[in-house]
């Protein structure tokens, strides 16, 4: 009975990892926006439902594969794999810059307040969500699954999948690079001048456009991560998931204190696994 307590709760461990570092990057595109301009960027749920529809364009339409395709293997899977994470990405960095641009800029620069740019915020993902659904007829989309989701080893007897163990390191190497990005490079300092007080900031000569406009794109790209490797665990996406995850990203971002990276990595971490058991 022990035995069987444990194979099941390592079982719900590996995937409330998998879904919960999803969600981490999800929070990080609230955490970075709001770190610097003190304003929660709705947009950013309808920039990862964007993600996750970009990686099916990219596996269905560039690659051509199929529900009746085979599996992909070896150099070609990592390819379709990698080229799909990269596009998801760049994608949601854009539109997010984007976001910024039209919803936050001209509001920002006439010291509009909080709720103006909010109010904008969510007309952006409304018009985002909409579009979406319209183009989708309401409907689910399926994702062609590239890769046989094979198990790569066991513990106590609960089988560890390969999509699982994929996400968990990437989203790890994603946040790695993320921290030392902040820390350590010139824009990620400029970031965190902005961050303590933009008045100062701007003195020292530091672009305050320029920084929030780069802010956006590292949340955007963290997002539209999150979005492939959504894709890759659930394979399927619809005009409503960007909501759905959304509310719960925000939640975990709230949960380890928004704005704060290492917070959101923990809100994330316990909020997937909760949610999983």
């Amino acid at each position: 009975m022990i035995g069987n307590f444990l194979d099941q709760f390592w079982s719900l461990t590996f995937g409330g990892l998998s879904l919960g570092f999803i969600y981490i990057l999800i929070a990080l595109g609230y955490t970075m926006v709001y770190g610097v301009l003190r304003m929660i960027n709705f947009a950013n749920s309808e920039i990862f439902m964007v993600g996750t529809f970009a990686t099916i364009i990219i596996i269905r339409d560039v690659f051509q594969f199929t529900q009746t395709s085979e599996y992909a293997t070896g150099f070609r899977l990592w390819l379709i794999l990698g080229t799909a994470l990269i596009s998801a990405m760049l994608v949601s960095g854009i539109l997010s810059m984007l976001v910024e641009m039209v919803a936050y800029r001209r509001l920002r620069r006439m010291n509009s307040g909080v709720l103006a740019p909010l109010i904008s915020a969510i007309g952006v993902s409304m018009v985002l969500s909409e579009s979406v659904r319209i183009l989708t007829d309401s409907r689910p989309v399926a994702s062609p699954r590239a890769m046989e989701k094979k198990f790569l080893g066991q513990f106590f007897d609960a089988g560890i999948r390969i999509d699982n163990t994929i996400i968990v390191i990437s989203a790890l190497i994603l946040f790695g690079i993320l921290v030392t990005f902040v820390n350590k490079t010139r824009m990620g300092k400029a970031i965190r001048a902005v961050s303590m007080n933009p008045n100062a900031a701007r003195l020292m000569g530091i672009n305050i456009d320029g920084v929030v406009s780069a802010t956006f794109l590292v949340g955007g790209l963290m997002t539209g991560a999150a979005g492939f490797f959504y894709t890759l665990k659930y394979e399927n996406t619809s005009a409503f998931i960007g909501f759905e995850l959304g509310i719960a990203a925000f939640t975990a971002a709230i949960l380890g204190g928004i704005g704060n990276i290492k917070g959101a990595f923990y809100g994330g971490l316990a909020l997937g696994l909760l949610e999983t058991y």
